[in-house]
């Protein structure tokens, strides 16, 4: 084991920890301000939840045996994971410091989607989706993608998760957000965020943890781990100010919202590709999100008459969709793995892949996701009261408020 590498990991596994919270900021700040504690609280909770579920069984489904759909049982509770020594993964670190980076990939996942949800789901309910869903989706997905399974065979990629992390995140907020149905509002007042500088602060410190999220997925202190990083601050930029031009060009003037949206689309987009595809690509990665995520968001959605509150799948899924096939479309030949180059460079496996690894992630995430949350829907109530609506998330899920009064504000 090198220590340099053991030291990146480690540094690149609290970035990605740091993201949890920054979601929370920048979800809050989006949110009305009688329900900004329990938006935050919806994403935060997963720090609790989805470490204990990964020590207990995560790692081990996710990454031990060799299952096409789901791995093996053989490290419960973390039981022979060598905390000096890889005899799983042939990597460059020790097997314990994998699965405490990929563990912190868990938090964020289930944080994601949640942003569909916001101020109208019963905050025990999208707690016990959370824990089903780590462990009958995302578990599985990951198994398929990194550890060795079904999608890994059919010769898809996925460098830090446009598949598992952000396609399964917001196809599964947008099928909370059908079942959970529309906020009492919708098309009668417009949502407005209550606090900018929190988003703003939230997309902030999402780019920084990003950079771990997607630089660390090298598993080494590499070149490629270097690459990563590049790429991923390119496409992040690119698309920044590719939605300030949409803005600009459509509505006179961009806004710091958009602004911030638009880093976190590039940041998306890029995920499943940053170790893949060449400097240049991803700046264009960047520059064509935007547009894509921006149309759905502000005309699909509409027309669709989803109430994805926070643009969970708008941003998520959207932007990881278009990633994934990015991926198969510039991956360069001198980062190819055994799939193959991307069909830019003339190649057509690598892409055909691609597409169906996105299309069974849409499938298998979206049924799973239904029947979970109607599932529980038959034991207890998935939504707030229209009067509990009314009053606030804060007040009556949690019995406290962000803010000393609401001077007549978010009545």
């Amino acid at each position: 084991m090198i220590s340099g590498n053991i030291a990146f990991i480690l540094i690149c596994s609290s970035l990605v920890f740091l993201m949890t919270p920054a979601l929370a900021f920048f979800y809050g700040g989006l949110e009305r301000r009688k329900n900004i504690l329990n938006t935050m609280m919806m994403v935060i909770c997963t720090m609790g939840l989805a470490t204990v579920l990964w020590i207990i069984l995560g790692y081990s489904l996710s990454f031990d045996g060799d299952g096409h759909f789901i791995g093996g049982l053989d490290h419960l509770f973390l039981q022979r994971v060598s905390e000096t020594g890889n005899m799983i993964h042939h990597l460059k670190i020790p097997d314990s410091l994998f699965s405490v980076f990929q563990m912190m990939f868990a938090l964020i996942t289930t944080a994601i989607l949640t942003g569909s949800v916001v101020g109208r789901m019963k905050f025990s309910a999208i707690f016990i989706f959370i824990a089903i869903w780590s462990i009958l989706v995302y578990y599985p997905l990951a198994h398929m993608v990194w550890g060795g399974g079904f999608l890994a065979q059919i010769g898809s990629i996925d460098f830090a998760g446009g598949n598992v992390v952000h396609i399964s995140s917001g196809v599964s907020g947008l099928v909370l957000a059908y079942v959970v149905g529309r906020r009492r509002e919708y098309e009668q007042l417009e949502y407005r965020p209550h606090n900018i500088p929190f988003v703003v602060l939230g997309a902030g410190l999402l780019w920084f943890g990003w950079t771990g999220f997607n630089a660390g997925s090298a598993l080494a202190a590499d070149g490629l781990a270097i690459h990563a990083f590049f790429t991923t601050n390119a496409a992040a930029a690119a698309a920044m100010l590719s939605w300030m031009l949409i803005e600009k060009v459509l509505l006179g003037k961009p806004s710091v919202i958009g602004a911030c949206t638009g880093g976190v689309v590039g940041l998306v987009a890029i995920t499943p590709g940053a170790g893949f595809v060449s400097l240049g690509s991803s700046l264009l990665i960047g520059a064509l999100v935007s547009p894509f995520c921006y149309y759905f968001i502000s005309v699909l959605k509409g027309k669709f008459g989803l109430d994805d509150a926070l643009d969970a799948f708008g941003c998520h899924g959207v932007g990881g969709i278009f990633g994934g096939i990015m991926t198969g479309i510039f991956t360069t030949p001198a980062l190819a793995l055994d799939s193959g180059a991307g069909l830019f460079y003339g190649e057509t496996k690598l892409f055909i892949a691609q597409l169906l690894a996105i299309l069974f992630t849409l499938v298998y995430t979206s049924v799973i996701s239904f029947i979970i949350i109607k599932v529980i829907s038959i034991f207890m109530p998935i939504r707030v009261s229209e009067r509990e609506e009314a009053i606030g998330m804060d007040d009556t899920e949690h019995d406290e408020t962000a803010y000393p009064t609401f001077m007549g504000l978010d009545s």
